[in-house]
């Protein structure tokens, strides 16, 4: 199998040839610290904004050449070009959200352009643009078709909380519900217009991305969930599935107390099932694994920063051994490869679940 028929295969929650390899997002430092042992003349480990263009595209080529030369199987792609630089720290994406930028990771929302309905009367929604996906056009143009594409959208209540602050998010939730409605409704608009554009450019898979839970519980009730944020989320389930293609939730923390409503929802796949959080693979498999694609789980915390390639096999071999039969599980990390993660076992990671994952 090819690695997109292999992705859509556990999808479906069927068994491909082998359990798929899946990368769901990877910072700088580890596309270098990996590309280092497969290709040459890398630049030095900073953010891609520093970055020349010279440098900027040979990250992009060594991230495809480290999907090509490990078999990973899907590859992501996100918005890129949505920002402006207004100061040497801040960022604004088309939403006016202000962002500020972190060494360690993703930049950090500090700006929130809607604070009441009053806000809403003059705000003004961007429209998806062709030019943003930049990324998953090359990505289409590299891989031809063999793997899976997906696409990274934030999901309703992350764009809502950042439009408006996750402090005032949570009072409006009970002094103005019928603005966070609002709010939503815009953001799904958005989504679904992007979606149709996503479907035209070649996506095979949409993630749904959007944390909702903490290390031990929800950040809202299951029932503001319930009112909030899934009827705006099972819109995209709804059109992606009419679109031919496959959907997958995507969200850390426990969500043990959702887990029926997603399942309801109609998602093919969820990621991704953080260990520290509760989300014990085995038992998620012994609930849920013949109603949904299972994918994550290996620890990106602690064993694939601070473990060895040995331990980092090991967990790839018990991931294998609870969650693969019968189809059904996407092995990857149990959020990214972030910049604390050690390529060696990244590596280790890779060449584990071709080792142990034939069915």
């Amino acid at each position: 199998m090819k690695g997109k028929e292999r992705i859509i295969t556990a999808l479906s929650v069927q068994a491909p040839d082998r359990v798929p390899l899946y990368i769901h997002g990877i910072n700088e430092a580890p596309i270098i610290g990996i590309g280092k042992h497969i290709t040459d003349a890398l630049p030095e480990s900073k953010q891609f904004f520093q970055m020349n263009e010279s440098e900027k595209m040979k990250l992009l080529d060594t991230l495809f050449l480290i999907h090509e030369v490990f078999g990973v199987d899907g590859f992501t792609s996100f918005e890129i070009g949505h920002e402006t630089e207004i100061s040497e720290r801040d960022v604004r994406d088309d939403w006016n959200v202000i962002y500020r930028r972190d060494p360690h990771g993703l930049p950090v929302p500090i700006g929130h352009p809607l604070k009441d309905s009053d806000d809403l009367k003059t705000f003004q929604v961007p429209e998806p643009k062709r030019e943003h996906l930049l990324l998953l056009d090359l990505a289409r143009d590299r891989f031809k078709g063999e793997v899976a594409l997906f696409w990274l959208m934030r999901g309703v209540f992350v764009r809502s909380w950042r439009l408006t602050g996750m402090t005032n998010y949570m009072v409006m939730l009970h002094e103005n519900p019928e603005f966070i409605h609002q709010i939503a409704g815009l953001v799904i608009e958005y989504n679904l217009k992007q979606l149709d554009m996503l479907a035209s450019a070649g996506i095979d898979v949409l993630v749904v991305e959007d944390d909702i839970a903490a290390t031990k519980n929800l950040l809202i009730s299951p029932k503001h969930y319930l009112e909030f944020v899934n009827p705006y989320n099972r819109k995209l389930v709804s059109r992606a599935h009419e679109l031919g293609l496959k959907l997958v939730r995507h969200s850390d923390g426990n969500i043990w107390s959702i887990m029926d409503i997603l399942i309801d929802s109609g998602y093919d796949g969820l990621n991704p099932l953080e260990p520290q959080a509760g989300m014990d693979l085995k038992k998620v498999k012994e609930a849920y694994g013949d109603k949904i694609c299972l994918l994550g789980n290996i620890d990106c915390r602690e064993l694939l920063p601070a473990g060895t390639p040995d331990q980092v096999e090991a967990a790839v071999k018990q991931a294998i051994e609870v969650a693969a039969r019968g189809g059904g599980y996407i092995l990857c990390d149990s959020n990214s490869l972030h910049p604390g993660v050690n390529p060696e076992n990244c590596i280790a990671m890779f060449e584990a679940t071709k080792k142990y994952g034939l069915y």
